[in-house]
């Protein structure tokens, strides 16, 4: 399947941050198999030193089974419609294409071309556009709207914890949910024990799909089946969360699929990484850096009328800062000003920030990033030894800015100085702002979802997760 993707993708380019213990595998049970595999209807399909032969088969991302400890080995099998070939496609089958870029990919583009996030969304607009794409849109905006469910989900089980009610102190920590690396690895090798800790807030990606294919397409004119919607994201796994099932919901009755079946529709069609849009940039052979800068489109774009970006700060959302503030506010009436003073605790990537009333912690939080990190706070979890309110989890160390699909380092540039670069550009010219004051996420909830926590914010802004079956999980490691 390698050639029918782009070629910054390939198995070599990968980092498993849980080396895995053996090949994967999947069942090819009742497909045509090799005389070399006659007596068994399990193959290897990934890197072996012992590859088995059997003739080719397609492979989806949905396959994958996390079988033997790694998370992001799901990412050296993807989906062919998550490539730049399907992308163009579909602008030659004259689809209306809109696309959301991701804060992270703006920041891995601003340092690759040396110029400033709020040009490279500008000079991004004006080359999707050459492209003929009819929109391009910031998933800053709808991660405003993602911190502001979180925030009310947040308070709802703190008051629970506060219960006199055994059964319901169960509901904290609360833990973010944008990560799809993180989410892989709870549902497939945590299961039911940490799944109801994880934050049913959707991503700002499948957020941002959710208000495209639910709401806006209505306000555009234009009919689900004419819409292909691309975002660009840091993250490979952001390909498998594009994926899944939950983010796919039938159309209304009317609309009809090319075999007059009701039409399915996916939240998000497909997903490009940093590293593809380069590449795609290069393809097209533009000079990006003195290309045009275009107005942005602000229907879905954190631009103020000056013309600046504005968001919050936390290079993985802001999650656990955002939500912090917030708790302190409506739940102790304490209003903080300035910036929060985060301890670092073993290392760089976990530090925590704490509140007391009275010499009583009321608000314990950590920001929890790396599979090393993660494992030790799940364990604790587990064993009921957690103290935290909330954990702000990404599979990445460094966090999304550390993505396996950002731009990777120029000759002689370390992974370590590339980060602190992401990092200073990723705020720059970003004004910090409440999301709970984003003019774009107060029309949603005027026009559409009514309030924070409303049921129509619940079916459309949130997600429910799964255990995978036991028994398979035991069948794969006997294997």
């Amino acid at each position: 399947m390698s050639e029918k993707f782009s070629p910054t993708l390939r198995i070599g380019d990968l980092s498993d941050f849980i080396a895995p213990s053996q090949a994967c595998i999947v069942s090819l049970k009742g497909f045509k198999s090799s005389a070399a595999n006659k007596s068994s209807d399990i193959s290897e399909v990934s890197t072996s030193k012992t590859q088995l032969k059997t003739d080719p088969v397609k492979i989806s991302l949905k396959d994958c089974l996390a079988c033997s400890g790694c998370v992001t080995s799901a990412e050296t099998i993807m989906l062919e419609k998550q490539s730049l070939d399907e992308f163009l496609s579909n602008i030659d089958k004259g689809k209306v294409i809109i696309i959301s870029i991701s804060p992270q990919s703006r920041a891995s583009l601003a340092v690759h071309f040396g110029i400033s996030p709020i040009q490279v969304l500008r000079k991004l607009t004006s080359f999707f556009k050459s492209l003929s794409v009819k929109a391009v849109f910031d998933t800053s905006c709808s991660r405003d709207l993602t911190l502001i469910e979180s925030c009310k989900e947040f308070i709802t089980r703190y008051k629970l914890s506060q219960s006199v009610d055994e059964r319901c102190k169960s509901s904290l920590p609360m833990i973010s949910s944008a990560c799809p690396g993180w989410i892989c690895y709870a549902e497939k090798q945590l299961g039911s024990y940490i799944l109801p800790y994880i934050s049913s807030v959707k991503s700002p990606q499948q957020t941002i799909g959710a208000i495209v294919k639910n709401h806006l397409c209505q306000k555009m004119g234009l009919r689900l089946d004419e819409i292909y919607h691309v975002t660009v994201m840091p993250c490979y796994d952001k390909k498998l969360e594009a994926s899944r099932d939950d983010f796919v919901f039938q159309a209304e009755s009317q609309a009809k699929s090319n075999e007059g079946e009701a039409l399915m529709v996916s939240e998000v069609d497909s997903v490009l990484t940093s590293g593809e849009v380069l590449e795609l940039i290069q393809l097209k052979g533009v000079d990006f850096k003195n290309l045009e800068d275009s107005p942005l489109d602000n229907m879905l774009t954190n631009v103020n009328d000056e013309g600046h970006i504005y968001g919050v700060p936390g290079s993985s959302g802001g999650y656990g800062e955002t939500i912090f503030r917030h708790a302190a506010k409506v739940l102790f009436g304490k209003t903080i000003e300035g910036p929060l003073e985060f301890k670092t605790i073993r290392n760089s990537d976990f530090q925590e920030v704490t509140m007391e009333v009275e010499g009583k912690t009321v608000l314990k939080f950590a920001l929890c990033y790396g599979f090393r990190n993660l494992q030790n706070v799940v364990r604790k979890i587990k064993t009921g030894k957690c103290d935290y309110h909330f954990l702000e989890i990404m599979a990445c160390p460094s966090g999304c800015l550390n993505g396996g699909g950002q731009i990777k380092p120029k000759p002689g540039q370390s992974g370590k100085d590339l980060i602190q670069s992401l990092e200073t550009a990723y705020m720059e010219n970003v004004q910090i702002a409440d999301p709970f004051e984003n003019p774009h996420i107060k029309s949603l909830y005027n026009e559409w979802l009514e309030q924070p926590g409303s049921e129509k914010a619940k079916k459309h802004m949130h997600t429910e997760y799964h255990p995978l079956v036991k028994s398979i999980t035991s069948q794969l490691h006997n294997w």
